[in-house]
């Protein structure tokens, strides 16, 4: 099939199979602070992944690129919604681009329409150092995500089928390039195990892309004569590959991807160890069914009642909720507990500064 049809089939696809709140955050809740000695006024969202700082933690990550004029619209209009809310923005996989030049300016769009904002360029674990070189040049990107979609590509008719030396590859890439190399799951969520692997060799930086949201597993079976089922439900969810991740590594910073749709989902992300939080299915829905206007006042919506609910609990900073106590039950707790993490170490942490 060609790529680019294959692009839209994806968005088409995700918009229809939806987002089933399967991330486990819901397992997540804060314990209440009745003097949080806060001003709604003073509170701070900053943060930082890697060198790269960020006014808010709300970043609007990978979706779409190389499928013509559709998806240029697309993230020429995430693009604007990026510059006016002051948000981090991803693209979606560039090797399209890298294998027609004609595509190249559906990527090119997102750095016109927002010049000085933070951009990551994006590619598969199987780019080459000089792919992931052209592809942040295309862009002037201020970082680069290297996917992981094995679970997509072994469910995609026409998708890959060997992965050997894909750690060889991104270690690499790591090493050669001078920008923050992010390493991102799409959809099925990252291990402890692979985090281990990963910041072994040099990795400073992941996007965990969790089970719970967009299902490309259940988008590529859409596309096939005989379905395989079960990858439908395979994955990690979200809100237990966060602390998986956190728990394998002090080294490394996260991004919490995967089903987040609200304000309290990314500050219970922010309260497990993220640094940051990627949206995606959740944004892209109300693009394309209620304009840019709409998305630019959803997040400015997000980062307001962020800072509200922080007020609340008692954290003037990304770095206090770190802090503020919170309790994990159903099955992110049963998850955690049977891969050996302690859970009462969020329960019993003190909120005061």
């Amino acid at each position: 099939m060609e790529r680019s049809k294959r692009k839209w089939d994806h968005i088409e696809y995700a918009l229809e199979t939806g987002q089933k709140r399967l991330t486990g955050f819901d397992d997540i809740k804060f314990v209440h602070q009745s003097l949080p000695d806060t001003n709604l006024g003073s509170i701070g969202l900053r943060t930082k992944i890697g060198e790269l700082s960020l006014s808010s933690p709300i970043f609007i990550n990978a979706m779409t690129g190389g499928g013509g004029e559709k998806t240029y619209r697309i993230n020429r209009e995430l693009a604007v919604a990026a510059r006016e809310t002051d948000c981090a923005i991803a693209v979606g996989s560039q090797m399209s681009a890298l294998k027609d030049p004609a595509e190249r300016r559906t990527y090119e769009v997102v750095r016109k329409e927002h010049p000085n904002g933070i951009i990551l360029a994006n590619l598969g674990s199987e780019a080459t150092v000089k792919q992931a070189e052209d592809a942040v040049e295309m862009i002037e990107a201020d970082g680069i995500q290297i996917h992981l979609n094995v679970i997509q590509e072994l469910t995609m008719p026409e998708g890959d089928r060997n992965f050997h030396g894909a750690l060889e590859r991104i270690t690499e890439i790591n090493q050669l390039l001078n920008i923050p190399v992010i390493v991102k799951e799409v959809g099925f969520g990252l291990g402890s195990e692979t985090a281990v692997l990963l910041a072994a060799n040099g990795i400073r930086h992941i996007d965990i892309g969790g089970f719970g949201g967009t299902n490309f597993a259940a988008i590529e079976n859409k596309r096939r004569s005989r379905t395989m089922d079960f990858f439908n439900d395979w994955g990690i969810p979200t809100a237990a590959s966060l602390v998986e991740v956190k728990s394998a590594s002090d080294a490394l910073s996260v991004i919490a991807s995967g089903g987040v749709q609200t304000s309290l989902d990314i500050l219970k992300a922010l309260s497990l160890g993220a640094e940051a939080a990627g949206l995606a299915g959740f944004l892209l829905k109300i693009l394309l069914e209620q304009g840019t206007g709409k998305l630019i006042d959803e997040i400015l919506l997000i980062k307001e009642e962020m800072s509200i609910m922080m007020t609340a609990l008692g954290a003037g900073s990304i770095r206090d909720l770190n802090r503020v106590p919170l309790v994990i039950s159903g099955e992110t707790y049963h998850w955690l507990e049977q891969r050996g993490i302690n859970t009462k170490k969020f329960s019993q942490r003190h909120s005061e500064k």
